[in-house]
């Protein structure tokens, strides 16, 4: 592991931005730190700098103990959320500008950045200045000056957050193929679960300024450790619902009961939290066509329905709760409408009442 980070905590003004925090990164693909706004992750960010001295516990990188080294003497890199260029300064010597504080001259730096142009796209206009650029060629720019200048440690905080769809899309893809021959270690905060299973990796889910789980990114999705980590990796967010385990069904609040899952057959009776993520809710049928329902079904009523692209987002009231049902294709639904939703139990997760994972033979979420 190259950046390991033992026992860190961080208060500020009498407030604890890090709660105490033991974490070590890996040194290829991406590292990202994902969770909602205030979950900490710009604050460890910083941490991992050099930007912030912890309040306590120590920083290792590459073996040495860097808790006390300044970010200046440190080979670090960031990427903000709002694109940083130096508006007097062409493209060319924005990305350049690292290489000159860093003493390098002429040839060299046209050897370094004219690749990294390249790369990024950038080589026609590496003489307009960053106003004349789209705001993705800003960025990129930004990117670029980050690449040139070959840091050890690479940080990008929310990098694409302010840019349209299509160029957040274009990015995200462009990243992992950016590093891939790195030597170096990249971390990467988002609020966006879909991008952390697109960067692949590893991720640490953060919450409230602590780092509730941290492993191989499909393995944190699929397997979450408590509840509250399947919170923050869901988005929309997922489905609960408290239900009481009897034999060989869950019992609803409201007297029905769901046949219990294959995977949990050995569960105990209790009382248990089920946890559903959206696209394993589907809408079904009005329920005043009536026909037979499936065992794992729920009637709710519509609050909301949302239809973005290809897929449609059903908000609904059932058993007390509000739902969400994530669905292909175009989906209407009025509010206050009845409707019947199938709900694919085979893929829930459940939990205790503290909120613990229960193992189970098999759980695809």
């Amino acid at each position: 592991m190259s950046l390991i980070l033992e026992q860190v905590s961080l208060q500020v003004d009498g407030q604890t931005h890090i709660h105490e925090t033991d974490l070590a990164l890996a040194e290829k693909g991406f590292n990202v730190l994902l969770g909602t706004t205030l979950a900490g992750k710009t604050s460890l960010m910083r941490l991992m700098a050099g930007l912030v001295r912890p309040s306590a516990g120590r920083v290792f990188f590459r073996g040495a103990d860097v808790t006390e080294v300044a970010v200046q003497r440190r080979n670090v890199s960031m990427v903000y959320q709002q694109f940083i260029n130096y508006p007097n300064l062409s493209v060319f010597d924005n990305i350049a500008s690292p290489l000159r504080v860093a003493g390098l001259r002429g040839a060299e730096i046209r050897a370094r950045v004219g690749p990294v142009a390249e790369l990024l796209r950038l080589s026609p206009m590496l003489d307009r200045r960053p106003s004349e650029l789209s705001g993705g060629q800003q960025q990129r720019c930004a990117m670029a000056r980050a690449l040139v200048k070959d840091a050890d440690l690479v940080l990008f905080d929310e990098p694409l957050a302010n840019l349209d769809y299509k160029l957040r899309e274009e990015l995200r893809e462009e990243l992992p193929r950016l590093f891939a021959n790195r030597d170096c270690t990249v971390v990467y905060a988002t609020t966006e679960p879909s991008e952390a299973l697109l960067l692949g990796g590893h991720t640490a889910a953060m919450h409230e300024g602590s780092v509730t789980q941290f492993g191989p990114t499909g393995r944190i999705y699929r397997q979450p450790l408590d509840l509250l980590t399947a919170t923050v990796f869901s988005d929309p967010p997922m489905n609960t619902l408290a239900v009481e385990k009897q034999g060989a069904a869950f019992m609803l609040p409201d007297g029905d009961r769901w046949p219990l899952p294959t995977a949990y057959a050995d569960l105990a009776d209790g009382d248990y939290t089920v946890g559903v993520r959206p696209h394993h809710v589907r809408p079904v049928a009005d329920v005043a066509t009536g026909g037979p329902q499936a065992a794992t079904t729920l009637n709710g009523r519509v609050l909301v329905a949302e239809i973005s692209g290809s897929e449609s987002t059903v908000h609904f009231e059932a058993l007390g709760n509000t739902w969400v049902a994530l669905t292909r294709g175009v989906r209407g639904a009025e509010p206050g409408q009845q409707m019947r939703f199938e709900v694919a139990l085979d893929h829930a997760i459940v939990f205790v009442p503290n909120g613990q994972r229960v193992d189970a033979r098999r759980v695809e979420a």
